[in-house]
């Protein structure tokens, strides 16, 4: 297991993470997200509806990982987005999702 997901279940333990479309999108618009992760085997319409949602929010966007490990990581079903809400694991998180997209 990656760092990507160890921290992504660290967040998730400590409550500084929502996952699941319908939170996720909440989550960006009432200003509480701090980092938005969608899996790589999202549709094409969820990928474009975080891509324009997080560009007008002025929220970064990474996409990673596949839908069941993304949930398995929050000890959580299959997911195809989550938002963070802390704004230190989000810090740690963008360092680690930057590097894995080189």
């Amino acid at each position: 297991m990656d760092k990507v997901y160890s921290l992504l279940g660290l967040a998730a333990r400590s409550r500084n993470v929502v996952s699941g479309e319908f939170a996720t999108e909440k989550a960006v618009k009432t200003g509480k997200a701090v980092l938005v992760i969608v899996s790589g085997d999202a549709s094409d319409n969820t990928v474009k509806k975080f891509s324009n949602m997080c560009g007008f929010y002025e929220v970064p966007m990474f996409q990673y990982g596949r839908k069941e490990e993304l949930g398995h990581a929050m000890g959580k079903g299959e997911r195809s987005s989550a938002a963070i809400t802390d704004e230190g694991f989000a810090k740690t998180l963008k360092k680690h999702l930057e590097v894995s997209e080189e």
